[in-house]
């Protein structure tokens, strides 16, 4: 391993992960558990609830990604985009950071670099708008608005 590789990285030359690639791997695992989510459910009736629905009768913003992951896995294009659209932003944010993170895994991509202070102030500001735009979605789905 080479000096500036491990003057980089830190110890061992063992590389952190960026956020954005934290939320991949995150993301890697909900696309997993969307295929094996129906099974499990099915077989042990256990399912996953929203405590704020729940608890209020309130939508939250990410109400409905269950639904549209599993929908989308099973092939159900149409049903996933009625429980939530934004499940397609999500899908499309894991397949780039799978991507990123592969080529970054051989060696063709360079490691992350730490996101300046207006870098991070946008990134707060997309969150947000998606976040607020999905609640948007769903208290219309669920006539609210």
């Amino acid at each position: 391993m080479d000096a500036a590789r491990i003057a980089v990285t830190g110890v061992g030359g063992r590389r952190s992960r960026s956020l954005p690639e934290q939320l991949g791997f995150l993301g890697l695992g909900g696309a997993g558990a969307a295929f094996v989510y129906p099974s499990v459910s099915g077989a042990t009736g256990l399912s996953v609830f929203c405590p704020l629905r729940t608890l209020t009768g309130i939508p939250c913003p990410a109400c409905g990604m269950t639904t549209a992951a599993t929908q989308l896995a099973a092939g159900d294009l149409h049903g996933a985009l009625a429980a939530n659209p934004f499940v397609l932003v999500l899908v499309g944010l894991t397949l780039l950071m799978a991507v990123l993170m592969a080529l970054r895994g051989l060696g063709l991509a360079p490691p992350p670099a730490p996101w300046t202070a207006r870098q991070r102030q946008l990134g707060r500001v997309a969150v947000a708008v998606l976040a607020a735009a999905s609640w948007l979605f769903q208290l219309h789905r669920f006539g609210w608005v």
